[in-house]
């Protein structure tokens, strides 16, 4: 049976929708998995960037949208680039990835919900290390399963063209 990359890339975004539906650690997603992947794995970087934003906004019409959704969307390209940087998933480029989103989406909760002090940054901030260690968790988990995944996938399943 032969699947092009198309379908592989649907069911990544099925994935990544659904995990962000159903009960989870906190940041424990694969959204990241996915936007290393797409960067990496598709020559047209539109799309590939457009990606992990696609899971994200189909999952926030479910679980709602704010202000906050703005600095986590952004997050994302950031971490495309990261990819595009790497050009591979490797403990470098996740490691990189989960800093990126915690400091980022955090300096976005400081400016929404803290005092706009010094104090109130350092507050924020130490009030998200907890959430770290799940954002880097999952990030490691699906990362890597991602690229072990499609690996088996290409060798036993499928050839995988270039788009």
């Amino acid at each position: 049976m032969k699947i092009n990359k198309t379908h592989f890339v649907v069911g990544i975004i099925i994935i990544a929708i659904l995990s962000r539906l159903i009960p989870h650690p906190p940041n424990f997603t694969p959204v990241t998995a996915v936007a290393l992947f797409s960067i990496i794995n598709f020559k047209n970087k539109y799309i590939a960037v457009s990606i992990p934003i696609i899971c994200l906004f189909i999952s926030d019409l479910i679980l709602g949208i704010s202000l906050i959704n703005l600095f986590v969307y952004f997050s994302f390209i950031l971490i495309s680039g990261i990819g595009y940087l790497f050009g591979k998933i490797n403990i470098k480029s996740v490691l990189l990835s989960s800093i990126v989103f915690f400091l980022f989406t955090n300096f976005g909760v400081w400016l929404i919900g803290y005092p706009k002090t010094l104090e109130g940054l350092i507050t924020c901030y130490i009030a998200a290390i907890p959430f770290f260690g799940y954002t880097l968790a999952g990030d490691l988990f699906y990362s890597y399963s991602a690229k072990i995944s499609l690996n088996f996938f290409e060798r036993k399943f499928f050839s995988i063209p270039s788009n």
